[in-house]
């Protein structure tokens, strides 16, 4: 699997246990109809937007493997929110070596790299 650089898809995150797969990576899945292939970072900010939209992020649901997330959690969203999210202020900032390339069907990596965490100096 290939990440937005071209190279070795990395893991968004083992705590908590991202992917629609829970294996810790934002993989292709035909199946996964909310594309979750995004590696972002949570603000408080970004949580509070998608909750209040009907998405709601940071309350656990165990029945789905989801711990409920908070700021500075990484998560595997879908490309829709975060795209979303982007339109209304509320982006959050990305690990593009954990975005699966199907990102690029979406978004450009020159946009992309605009939400570079490590371009930004965020931990």
């Amino acid at each position: 699997m290939k990440n937005v650089l071209g190279t070795t898809l990395q893991p968004c995150s083992l705590n908590p246990l991202t992917g629609a797969k829970r294996d810790g990576y934002c993989t292709y899945d035909q199946r996964d109809p909310g594309l979750h292939i995004v590696a972002a970072q949570m603000t408080d900010e970004f949580l509070a937007f998608n909750q209040a939209r009907g998405n709601d992020l940071i309350t656990p649901r165990p029945q789905w493997q989801f711990p409920g997330l908070k700021a500075g959690d990484w998560w595997c969203i879908c490309m829709g929110i975060w795209l979303k999210s982007k339109e209304a202020g509320f982006p959050v900032y990305l690990n593009l070596e954990a975005c699966h390339e199907k990102v690029l069907d979406y978004i450009s990596l020159n946009e992309l790299q605009e939400w570079d965490f490590r371009k930004l100096n965020i931990k």
